[in-house]
């Protein structure tokens, strides 16, 4: 992969803890780090995978290597959110890291 297709700009987002006004604990979806990345759909037999497990709605990330990253962050992507199903570091060399991750419903 060349740096040039990393042309997506995504935000990675943790859960946070607060406490409001009234002495409440408030979590909350905060920016963590803003990276470039390459984005694309699944295709072919990754995406008849996903559809077994109706999870169509799966995205493939691929971003330089970053070891901050963890499963339990999410992706913000054109307004969207997603939920990380999987990180992987291409060919163990700490180059490049492929990640999939799930559309977050409207809901949350």
């Amino acid at each position: 992969m060349s740096i040039g297709e990393l042309r997506h700009r995504i935000t990675f987002l943790r859960l946070t803890s607060t406490v409001n006004e009234n002495g409440f604990e408030v979590e909350a979806w905060e920016d963590y780090k803003t990276v470039w990345a390459a984005v694309s759909n699944l295709y072919g037999k990754e995406y008849y995978q996903a559809a077994a497990m109706q999870a169509e709605k799966t995205v493939k990330f691929t971003i330089r290597f970053l070891d901050s990253i963890t499963a339990d962050m999410r992706i913000l992507f054109e307004d969207k959110q997603y939920n990380i199903t999987s990180i992987d570091n291409i060919k163990y060399v700490n180059k490049f890291i492929e990640i999939k991750a799930l559309e977050v419903d409207s809901s949350g």
